[in-house]
């Protein structure tokens, strides 16, 4: 991917459908892509098996800054959170019986490393 023309957002846009199209391959079914609340954005909702996923996905061209993994802080964690319970009211999820999990898809070059159950 030519990223050498595209600003620092369009870089992560298209990192997300790479990492979608990755899951597909998975056997995941994306659900939604940028969900947004006043909380957070969530990158990708998907369904995997009986799992309901929220999947958070970030790139790094290296580990200069740190690595993709270490960019979701706790706060940033909690930000996804409650971003994802408004998702459950919002669509009207019985969350009491819906099993979720929240995943990291880290980016560093051209490798990818995927976290289920990261937080």
């Amino acid at each position: 991917m030519d990223q050498s023309s595209m600003n620092k957002r369009q870089v992560g846009k298209a990192w997300e459908h790479q990492v979608a199209e990755y899951l597909r391959r998975e056997g995941y079914t994306i659900l939604f892509m940028n969900y947004r609340t006043r909380f957070a954005e969530i990158d990708i909702i998907a369904q995997d098996r009986e799992e309901l996923v929220f999947i958070e996905v970030k790139y790094r061209h290296d580990s200069k800054k740190g690595t993709p993994l270490e960019a979701v802080t706790p706060s940033k964690q909690k930000r996804i959170y409650n971003a994802a319970k408004f998702f459950l009211m919002e669509h009207k999820y019985d969350i009491e019986n819906t099993c979720i999990r929240f995943d990291v898809v880290g980016v560093e070059g051209d490798k990818t490393e995927h976290i289920k159950n990261a937080f």
